[in-house]
């Protein structure tokens, strides 16, 4: 199985709110897919995945001119949106 680049649970205030409806944001390397997403996710915590949603953050932009506005580089990682199965969890802090 490919490995999957696994870089950090996120903590906002959308995010505390989705892990009472079961839904946990992660945030992963670009290259991953939803499929290698899930497959990693019921292996490493054993739980079972329901669905799985992606997107990339915006863009951040730099002003660097009075005129222009340049691009900086794409962001380098995924935000993915994971749903469980009720009675699932994805444990917050490793003990």
């Amino acid at each position: 199985m490919d490995e999957v680049q696994y870089l950090d649970l996120v903590f906002t205030e959308k995010s505390i709110c989705l892990f009472e409806k079961n839904k946990y944001i992660l945030n992963v390397d670009s290259g991953s897919t939803k499929t290698k997403i899930k497959n990693w996710i019921e292996l490493f915590f054993n739980v079972k995945v329901i669905g799985v949603n992606s997107y990339r953050p915006p863009q951040k932009r730099e002003k660097r001119e009075k005129i222009k506005l340049i691009m900086k580089n794409r962001m380098h990682y995924k935000r993915m949106i994971i749903t469980l199965k009720t009675g699932y969890s994805i444990p917050l802090f490793p003990l």
